[in-house]
């Protein structure tokens, strides 16, 4: 696996990445890692689409994730998102933002790993639970302590999100400073 912390010392060849790019991009990662936000900066600077995943699941049910979860629980949720995110796959979306859980399906997983690009936007805790209070619509926050629920949830989640072919650290650096950091750490691993 590629990784990436650090921005790249020579601004990267874009176009030449994005050239190179065969199949979609999907952002992996805990909620708060920026990849909604980070992934729509990033589609711009390649030159491609962009799709959340979580917001396809939600117009196709004609419920919002946290109505699915509730309602439906959540293996109800991960069977939908696993055939949403096929679907954004074989529709050959450039760059496909994921809800956290997605890449811990082993089904999810496998068809990301062979069909598409993954990379692991990963985060220290500590901002982690800093991002995600800004928003009051994460189901697996509810239940407790944002920062135990957070901290449990990426030791269980980091060895998932490792099998990701790049690894590209978020921090509070502009979101254009993070895409380009994936498109380095792409540059490296395509």
């Amino acid at each position: 696996m590629t990784q990436a912390r650090s921005l790249p010392s020579n601004p990267p060849d874009i176009a030449g990445i994005a050239a190179r790019l065969d199949r979609p991009i999907v952002l992996v990662g805990l909620m708060g890692t920026g990849k909604s936000t980070v992934g729509r900066r990033l589609a711009t600077l390649l030159g491609t689409g962009f799709v959340d995943a979580d917001e396809e699941i939600e117009r196709a049910a004609a419920r919002s994730v946290s109505e699915i979860f509730a309602q439906f629980g959540e293996p109800h949720f991960r069977d939908g998102e696993r055939r949403v995110i096929a679907r954004l796959i074989g529709e050959r979306h450039g760059v496909i933002a994921t809800g956290g859980g997605a890449f811990v399906d082993p089904g999810t997983r496998a068809l990301v790993l062979e069909q598409a690009v993954a990379v692991w936007l990963d985060c220290d805790v500590e901002t982690l639970v800093e991002r995600t209070a800004r928003r009051n619509s994460r189901p697996l926050l509810r239940g407790g302590d944002p920062h135990e629920i957070l901290a449990a949830l990426h030791a269980e989640r980091a060895p998932l999100y490792a099998e990701a072919h790049c690894r590209v650290v978020t921090d509070d650096a502009p979101h254009h400073a993070t895409a380009l950091r994936i498109i380095e750490a792409l540059r490296t691993c395509l």
